[in-house]
Parts: C-alpha cells; sequence; structure tokens
C-alpha cells in the first residue's frame, strides 16, 4: 500500500459549465510532486451522477468535453503515481431524480439523507432495485476503458429499507417489514448481494483489481461484511465531527483483521465539501503521524475545481506533511502492533442490552481511557483470539450468551484478566453474572446519579465523586471490595429537587461500587460510557486504577506522556526491531464543535521504558538516525528523549 495518498473528491453540479477547462496534465503532476504524492483516487462518477470521462453506459458532465478521467490517469502514469478510480455507488442524483423508486426508504416513506425532493441535498440509492444493474455496467465500462489498478466505491453500506422492492422481499422470504431485526437481515442480504455482484464485474476484466466499499465507518464485529474489502480507508476527519481520538478506536480494530488500511483525513477546516477552506500545516503533520503510529497509511481529502486546475495552496500543505512522513516510512512499513489489553467492542456483540449508541458510546470512552492512560491496546470483537491478551475490558453492556460464557472462561481459566463495568457479564436472558467474578448482581440501581465513595484509589482526588451513569448494585461473594457506593436522599423530580442539577448524596453506604479477585475486577456504574459523556476525572482514574491492580506489573510500556499525548509500539520482525511511536499535539474548540491543531509544543524529557526478554543491541531516534543512551536492568529496557516536537519514533534494534 502506497502511504502518502490523495482522495480527491469531484461532485460537480450538471449546472456548472467550463467543467476541466483549465485542467493541465503538467500542472496536475505540478501538484502532486508539491504533495509528495505516491497515490491519488481521482473520479469516473461523482454524486450528482456525472461521468468525467467518454461513456455508453451514463452521461458525461454536460459542461465538460473531453476524457478528465484519462487525462489524469496518463498524468498518473507519467509522474509514477498510482491512482484508484472512484465510483459513487450509493448516491446518484441524476438517476434518484428520474427513479425515486430507486430510494432507499424508511419505514415511514422518507428517504433517507435528504428525506424529499423539496430540499437541495443527495438521495441514497437502493441495490436492491435496477439501479444496481446500472451501477455495474457502469464499473465494467471503468474496466474495459483504464484498467485500473484499484476501483473505490462509495456510500456502500447496510441500510435498512423499505423501498417497494425490499418490502416485497422481505414478505416473500417470511420476514416482517415492521420488525427492525428483520428489516436488518434483509438490509444485510442486500449488501452482501450487491458486493457479489461488484467483485464479479470486477473479475470479468481483472480479478487482481482492488476494490474498497466505503460506508465512513468498519463496523465492528461484521468481519463477514469487511472480507469484499481487499484493503481497507479509515474515514475519520478530526475537525469534521470524527474528533481527534475516533482513528485510534477505528485502527485498533481493523488492525486485528489482517488487511492493509489507511487513515482518511481531509485537507479541509471542517469537512468534504468545502472549497477554500483549510488546516493548519501542523494539523496534518500530526494526524499522518498519528495514521503511521496506528500501523496504517495516510490519505488526505481534496476537492477539486470544477475548473480542473490544482489548488497549489493546497499541495503546499499537503506536502509539508507528507516530505516528513516520506523520511519515516522505512520504521512504518510491515509494522505490527505490540499490545496489552483488549476492548471487546460493545458495537460488535449482538448481546448487548442497550442501544447503539450506549454502545458506541462505552467503545469510545473506554477508548479514550486507555490512550489517556498510555496503554498498548486492540479493540476486538467475539472472532479475535482472547488468549493474546493479558486484560480484556467488557465495557458496560455486554451479555453473554453460551458462546462468547465458554470462551471467556476459558480465557480466565488460561490467566486472563478481566474488567468489566455495568451490566456486561450477565446473561443475555437473565439478570444473573454468567462470569465467577466473587459478586452477586442484585440489579439496576433506583437513583440516577449516585455516588462513589473511594479512600485511597483515585490518584487526585479521594472522597465523594458524582457518578452520573446507571449504577448497578451487588454484592460481595468472594470478591475484595475497593470502593463504596452512596445514594442521594431522592432522585430529582417535580415534587422534591435539591439545588440546580442533582441531590446530594445522603452520607450512607449503600454497598460496594467497586470489587476485585485474583483474576477479574468489576466497577458497578457504566463508566465508559459516562467518560464518553462527561469526561470526569474521577472516572478516569478508577479505571485506570482497576486495570493497573489487575496487570501493572505485567504491563510492557511506560511513558511520562501528558494526557494528550500518545503512546504505541510496533515490532518489525524482517528489521528485528521495535518502533515506540511517541506523539502529542496541543488540541482546541474552534467555533462550537470544531477540535482543531495549531501549534505544536515541545516536549522534553520523555522517559520510556519497555519490558523486553534481552537487552537490545542498538537504540536510535528516527529519521534522524540519532544514537540515544538506553539501560538494561531486570528485563526492562529505558530511555530518555530529550526533546521532540509533535512526533518522535524510537527505533530499538533487538
Amino acid at each position: 500500500m502506497r502511504f502518502r495518498q490523495i482522495h480527491l473528491d469531484f461532485h460537480t453540479s450538471g449546472a456548472i459549465e467550463g467543467v476541466g477547462s483549465a485542467f493541465s496534465k503538467e500542472q496536475f503532476k505540478e501538484g502532486l510532486r508539491a504533495g509528495h504524492v505516491d497515490s491519488i483516487t481521482v473520479f469516473s462518477k461523482c454524486h450528482h451522477g456525472w461521468s468525467y470521462h467518454p461513456t455508453k453506459v451514463n452521461e458525461r458532465h454536460p459542461g465538460l468535453d473531453f476524457d478528465l478521467l484519462g487525462e489524469q490517469l496518463e498524468a498518473c502514469r507519467e509522474a509514477g503515481v498510482r491512482a484508484e478510480v472512484y465510483i459513487s455507488a450509493g448516491l446518484d442524483e441524476k438517476e434518484a431524480v428520474r427513479h425515486p423508486e430507486w430510494t432507499t426508504r424508511h419505514a415511514d416513506e422518507t428517504i433517507f439523507w435528504t428525506p424529499d425532493f423539496t430540499r437541495p441535498g443527495f438521495h441514497l440509492l437502493c441495490f436492491n432495485t435496477e439501479y444496481l444493474h446500472l451501477l455495474l455496467k457502469q464499473i465494467e465500462e471503468v474496466m474495459v476503458l483504464y484498467h485500473p489498478e484499484a476501483i473505490f466505491l462509495d456510500i456502500c453500506s447496510v441500510h435498512p429499507c423499505h423501498c417497494a422492492s425490499c418490502r416485497q422481499e422481505m414478505l416473500q422470504n417470511g420476514l416482517d417489514p415492521a420488525d427492525p431485526a428483520d428489516a436488518m437481515k434483509q438490509a444485510e442480504a442486500v449488501y452482501v448481494r450487491y458486493c457479489q455482484a461488484v467483485r464479479a464485474a470486477i473479475d470479468k476484466y481483472d480479478p487482481k483489481t482492488a476494490v474498497f466499499h466505503n460506508a465512513g465507518h468498519i463496523s465492528r464485529g461484521k468481519r463477514q461484511l469487511a472480507d469484499f474489502d481487499t484493503h481497507l480507508e479509515l474515514e475519520s476527519l478530526p475537525t469534521g465531527g470524527w474528533g481527534y481520538d475516533h482513528f485510534p478506536l477505528s485502527a485498533s480494530y481493523v488492525r486485528t483483521l489482517g488487511k492493509e488500511y489507511l487513515g482518511m483525513t481531509g485537507k479541509f477546516h471542517k469537512s468534504w465539501g468545502e472549497f477554500g477552506g483549510f488546516k493548519h500545516p501542523n494539523a496534518l503533520r500530526y494526524e499522518t503521524a498519528l495514521s503511521a503510529a496506528f500501523g496504517a497509511a495516510s490519505s488526505i481529502g481534496d476537492q477539486l475545481h470544477p475548473c480542473g486546475e490544482m489548488d497549489m495552496t493546497t499541495y503546499r500543505l499537503i506536502g509539508a506533511a507528507y516530505a516528513d512522513l516520506e523520511q519515516k516510512e522505512a520504521w512504518c512499513r510491515n509494522a505490527v502492533p505490540v499490545v496489552d489489553i483488549a476492548l471487546l467492542s460493545g458495537e460488535s456483540v449482538k448481546n448487548t442490552v442497550s442501544d447503539q449508541s450506549h454502545s458506541s458510546l462505552s467503545d469510545m470512552g473506554a477508548n479514550r481511557i486507555l490512550l489517556e492512560g498510555k496503554y498498548l491496546y486492540n479493540v476486538i470483537d467475539t472472532e479475535e483470539d482472547f488468549s493474546k491478551y493479558k486484560l480484556l475490558i467488557l465495557p458496560d453492556s455486554i451479555r453473554l450468551d453460551k458462546a462468547l460464557q465458554a470462551k471467556l472462561s476459558t480465557y480466565l481459566a488460561g490467566g486472563g484478566k478481566l474488567l468489566a463495568s455495568g451490566e456486561s457479564g450477565l446473561w443475555a436472558e437473565r439478570d444473573e453474572f454468567a462470569l465467577d467474578l466473587g459478586i452477586q448482581y442484585l440489579g439496576r440501581s433506583e437513583y440516577k446519579p449516585d455516588y462513589l465513595e473511594t479512600t485511597d484509589l483515585l490518584a487526585t482526588n479521594n472522597g465523594i465523586m458524582v457518578m452520573y451513569a446507571q449504577g448497578h448494585r451487588f454484592a460481595l461473594v468472594g470478591a475484595t471490595k475497593l470502593a463504596d457506593r452512596q445514594e442521594p436522599y431522592f432522585n430529582r423530580e417535580v415534587s422534591h429537587f435539591c439545588s440546580h442539577q442533582h441531590t446530594p448524596n445522603n452520607r450512607l453506604k449503600a454497598g460496594p461500587g467497586a470489587a476485585i479477585t485474583a483474576s477479574a475486577a468489576y466497577i458497578g456504574w457504566n463508566i465508559f460510557e459516562d467518560y464518553a459523556d462527561k469526561g470526569s476525572l474521577h472516572l478516569k482514574e478508577l479505571a485506570i486504577a482497576l486495570i493497573e491492580k489487575l496487570i501493572g506489573e505485567q504491563k510492557t510500556l511506560k511513558v511520562n506522556l501528558p494526557d494528550r499525548g500518545v503512546v504505541t509500539l510496533m515490532q518489525q520482525p524482517a528489521e528485528n526491531r521495535l518502533i515506540a511511536h511517541l506523539l502529542f499535539a496541543h488540541t482546541s474548540h474552534r467555533g462550537k464543535d470544531t477540535e482543531v491543531i495549531e501549534d505544536l509544543i515541545p516536549l522534553y524529557n520523555t522517559a520510556l521504558s519497555i519490558r523486553m526478554p534481552k537487552k537490545p543491541k542498538r537504540c536510535t531516534l528516527a529519521p534522524q538516525g540519532t544514537e540515544i543512551d538506553f539501560e538494561y536492568t531486570n528485563g526492562i529496557f529505558s530511555c530518555n528523549v530529550e526533546k521532540f516536537i509533535c512526533h518522535q519514533m524510537v527505533s530499538i534494534e533487538l
């Protein structure tokens, strides 16, 4: 996989004239060179439905009078740049207007994306209609005309649909359109048929052509759907609403799937479709370094002006990041992560009792705590080999069926450690723990919020801490209590309330709040969901305290980075070396909800220690090549990085 890619959006209204009028192969190549680009995705068909090349199965953009795609591909060949061809699959506004019966429908008959045709916007199409046959012809035409190395198909995901075709098929197959579970079964069947048909259409001409179906999210626990992709592109624009901790969550899961993957950010201040928007070069430096630290290549999103001229300001901006990344590639290729902890994703477990939004929040909160706690971790689904990990975390809502209970029991019997919270660990069908955690479940707390009482677990503050998320009552049957619960005088209601927010604690102990055995710990609140929502310091400190009690002495790595610092440890088996990635950038919020990076602040005297079985031969800063001193005592390697800005790799030769 190429490490320095561009995704060149070109969604161009049919009302715009002079499309491609300023395109020049030489200027296009100049932009690629200025950006240090080695791969680019260029357009065959956009969301508006127009083709950017001669076509017999579609319509060329009415404002275009030459083969723009062909010229771009030829320029790429001349520049030695790999090219991927983009085809909008789920959106084709031209056809949506002509054939509204092809659009994907909610149960109330409104349309996905833009609910009707009275407002401007795109309308999602259903692959269970005649539209799929048209799309396959468009794909085959691209294969015949251009023989691409790869095809990028956009807006392709599982959408429960209630269009006439899907309703009729559900009824024919004995499914109930009013049942959300049945609607999802239908949606997955439609998606599988679509992927199979696309692969067959491509294979007629070249089975080696790579393909990626972009949904903006790689669904955790849906490996059978990801199997239709030859590689994975993780869309994650921090300023577009994803935030800077989204990509680590996504990458920490997909790297368990055995596929090449890249991180896709954007040059925009906000997100896709923004003309004239730019982020600071330092932001792109950090974002591409973050991809590298999690074992991914990089893709930066841009949008070509309808005239076809590359914006050199954009490519100088991109070039500042990609020139840096180009120097680092030798330490990033074929690297695999070293990890201690697995976060079992709530999204991936079908037995979660909370709705998907709660499971996603729990995943987010746990991911943030692990990032900020400087732990080495993967995000996993139930198909992963649990035995590879020293500790498994079950966040908040993971109930167990017999298969998952048996797998977790085997893991614990083999010496694994477990941290559970909330309803995690209960049987799927009843309120009873399926694993021996040394506790007995007594039900949900009737008070919300309630309170945590601790005296020695929290590093910053001890005492009485408010717990906003759902609490769960339990009794000790062998576990050791680590914290108590307190209740408020009453819940906040119209008939009685106190102060501005919630009722204070009544100062009476109401049972344990956290407990531990030799192999497992349990927290009696939906603590990870709470951390994603509120970010209270004591939530993180409680989770970290229990992780440290379970595997503190077995941790592979320790580092003194600040909370926004990120550390990963990668191994390059062919080079027989470890690569520690140290990252730090100060993030701030601009406007209402845009998280940005502008200034890069140097860090001094970063102390790094790594547990390893033998003394390493050499330690250098990469890519600088500067050799640094290290110590090796009792199986622990330690060194000090005097100063770094944004991203520093420490190469340890074994």
